[in-house]
């Protein structure tokens, strides 16, 4: 992985997805995650911990503008 594409910015989204009754899930982010400078692993940040059998899933963030 090359020096600019390990910024400081966050280059992925933590999310808890809970599945509801109907057809939608929920998805709450719950933090943000960076490449390690290696390219085989991630540092996380998480602000919450689903406790309720939530899945936890991580996706590649598109831009800072960028919400759910």
């Amino acid at each position: 992985m090359s020096t600019t594409e390990n910024s400081k910015r966050p280059t992925h989204r933590v999310y808890s997805v809970r599945k509801t009754n109907g057809e939608k899930s929920l998805w709450t982010q719950i933090g943000v995650a960076w490449a390690n400078q290696d390219g085989k692993g991630f540092n996380l940040k998480l602000s919450l911990v689903p406790i309720d059998g939530s899945d936890i899933v991580m996706r590649e963030a598109k831009d800072e503008g960028d919400a759910k």
